[in-house]
């Protein structure tokens, strides 16, 4: 089952699709896409994916506060955080996590914002969705402290090093590999795909952002998730199936196990 693990459809420009998001799904679905998770950026968006998931059998949602905002918002109230993560479309917290690239200076609001998501995943069992940017030991350190090993998570667009997947990973976190895996200046980052197991990868576009190789410039879409399954498969040497199989059967286990 090939899967878009991580897509924004709500903030997708569908106007060139005479029907709309429906059309673009299903011109994934003509690619081979199976399945969508929808991920959340505010409280308002956590409700508003909610129902857009209702008409679509192959969709799932996230409830959560992205780490970059515009204008800072209140600390999420964990009270409304876990009334929304226990929609039965709602499949993760977040996203959520730390970027101390562009926001450094939200830093103290973003540690709390991640510590309460951490602990409401825990709390109801499911996984979290991490955004992580140049705050490699404080991510794991607070993964570590707050999160939950059975139900844990995945490091989202993962653009960091061997070191800090395999940290990840004996914390029982999936690692999510976007179109940014075919540009030209992700050598570094494709030797990290080839040495990372499939039994640990997941893949995703981050749609309307980051559209691979040879689409760049272009709004993302979630079709072109074919494209990073594709390179993976190239990089490590298997076959685009085998891609396919690993990383629909890890999305199943990481997401949709706990929901059954």
């Amino acid at each position: 089952m090939l899967v878009d693990s991580h897509c924004h459809l709500d903030h997708l420009n569908c106007d060139h699709y005479s029907s709309g998001l429906s059309e673009l799904l299903d011109t994934a679905r003509d690619r081979g896409v199976q399945g969508f998770l929808s991920v959340a950026v505010d409280l308002d968006s956590s409700a508003n994916i909610q129902q857009l998931a209702q008409a679509h059998d192959d969709m799932w949602v996230s409830a959560g506060v992205h780490p970059l905002q515009k204008q800072l918002p209140p600390l999420p109230d964990v009270a409304r955080l876990t009334e929304l993560a226990q929609h039965p479309k709602v499949v993760a917290l977040g996203e959520t996590g730390l970027d101390y690239h562009y926001s450094e200076d939200t830093a103290d609001w973003q540690r709390e914002s991640f510590k309460r998501h951490l602990q409401v995943g825990k709390q109801l069992a499911k996984p979290v969705i991490v955004h992580t940017r140049e705050a490699r030991q404080e991510t794991l350190d607070a993964i570590d402290r707050y999160g939950c090993r059975h139900s844990a998570g995945v490091l989202h667009c993962f653009t960091e090093t061997m070191e800090m997947a395999r940290e990840a990973i004996e914390l029982g976190y999936f690692i999510s590999f976007s179109g940014i895996i075919t540009f030209r200046s992700a050598d570094a980052l494709r030797e990290v795909v080839k040495q990372m197991p499939l039994e640990r990868i997941l893949v995703e576009t981050d749609s309307p952002w980051l559209a691979p190789v040879p689409y760049r410039g272009k709004q993302n879409e979630p079709q072109y998730v074919v494209e990073v399954a594709r390179c993976i498969a190239e990089l490590k040497d298997v076959s685009e199936q085998q891609v396919i199989e690993h990383t629909g059967e890890n999305f199943r286990r990481l997401f949709l196990t706990s929901q059954a």
